[in-house]
Order: C-alpha cells, then sequence, then structure tokens
C-alpha cells in the first residue's frame, strides 16, 4: 500500500441502503486468492446483463463516474459477510474512499487494511451528496475532516492505528514486522 493522506476526487453516488458484501462482490468471483481481476467484477450483478454486457444506465457504468474515486453509498454499507474481496473490488476498480452515514463494522476493518478509507458522516452530509452526484470532495485523512465545494466541513471518526496504518501505507502484518527487532530483543530477554 501506498501512504495516503488526501483524497480529492469528484463523487459518485450509489445512495441504496444495506448493500451487502454479496452485492459488492458476487460469491461466485471468490474462487481466487488473489486481487486480479476483482474490479472487473464490482456490482456485477447490476454493472452487468445476463450477457455479461455493461448496462449503461447503471451509475457506475455512465461516463461521468469514469475516474471517481470516491462512493457515495446509501446507510449500512459492507453489511453481510465479511470477504475480504468487497473492498479488494472497491479499491481495483478505482476507489480510495467510501462516504455513508453508517458502514459495516467488519467492511469497515477490510476496508482499512487495503487502503480504502472508510468515511461516516451524518445523514445531512449524506443527504447533500446524494443531492450532488460528481461534486469534487477532499478528505483529509491528517484532519480527518470531510471538505465540501460548498465550503462545508466535517469530521469523521477512524479508529487511531487505522489512521496511522493508512497514512504510514501499512497494513497491521507491516507494522508488526516493523517491530521486529524489538520482539526480538523482548524474546531474548524472557528466555523465550
Amino acid at each position: 500500500m501506498e501512504p495516503l493522506r488526501v483524497v480529492t476526487s469528484k463523487t459518485v453516488v450509489l445512495g441504496i441502503d444495506n448493500i451487502d458484501t454479496d452485492q459488492i462482490i458476487p460469491a461466485r468471483f471468490l474462487t481466487g486468492t488473489t486481487k486480479e481481476g476483482v474490479g472487473e467484477n464490482l456490482f456485477a450483478d447490476w454493472r452487468r446483463d445476463e450477457a455479461g454486457n455493461l448496462k449503461p444506465d447503471f451509475v457506475l457504468n455512465r461516463p461521468e463516474a469514469k475516474g471517481a474515486a470516491i462512493l457515495v453509498a446509501g446507510n449500512n454499507f459492507g453489511c453481510g459477510s465479511s470477504r475480504e474481496h468487497a473492498p479488494w473490488a472497491l479499491r481495483a476498480f478505482g476507489f480510495r474512499a467510501v462516504i455513508s452515514s453508517t458502514i459495516a463494522d467488519i467492511f469497515k476493518h477490510n476496508a482499512v487494511k487495503n487502503g480504502l478509507v472508510p468515511v461516516e458522516v451524518d445523514r445531512a452530509i449524506q443527504e447533500l451528496l446524494f443531492a450532488h452526484s460528481g461534486w469534487t470532495v477532499t478528505i483529509d485523512l491528517e484532519k480527518q475532516m470531510v471538505f465540501l465545494p460548498d465550503g462545508q466541513q466535517t469530521s469523521f471518526p477512524l479508529d487511531g492505528f487505522a489512521r496511522y496504518c493508512l497514512l504510514k501505507g501499512i497494513d497491521q502484518l507491516d507494522f508488526l514486522l516493523q517491530k521486529q527487532a524489538v520482539i526480538e530483543d523482548f524474546e531474548s530477554r524472557s528466555g523465550l
């Protein structure tokens, strides 16, 4: 992962509540253990018809969604199973952040581990973003703030360790590996 401090991007709105991880990446695409190709299957059942062709009316298939790195979603985003493929697919598609009023806890943890910022805002800000799809929004991880083009700004919660890892571009294993010398020193002094 690369360090992430600020995400500035136009938004794309998928204002549907209770989007679960099986909708984000359907189970039939979970046969692999790598991230290869998962972005192509993001929201596959919504983005593609039965023949596998892109549906031109689906929001992520529209020209104005191209290049958007911030997804604004309905309430309870990422609910359902704990599949890590869901944030993999969002990242592979090009998203760096998801904004919602509520994001499922397991999804939040998996998102952070994969460099995707879960941003929870109050319902009024969410509704404002719903009404202005395509707005250019800035998410500042250092300040834990979202800046809107109309001048409004709002803070968002993020676990301190998760924030540290995103800012440094590391995951939990990378963090532990950075502490290997300290761990080995402790083990040798403790007779372990």
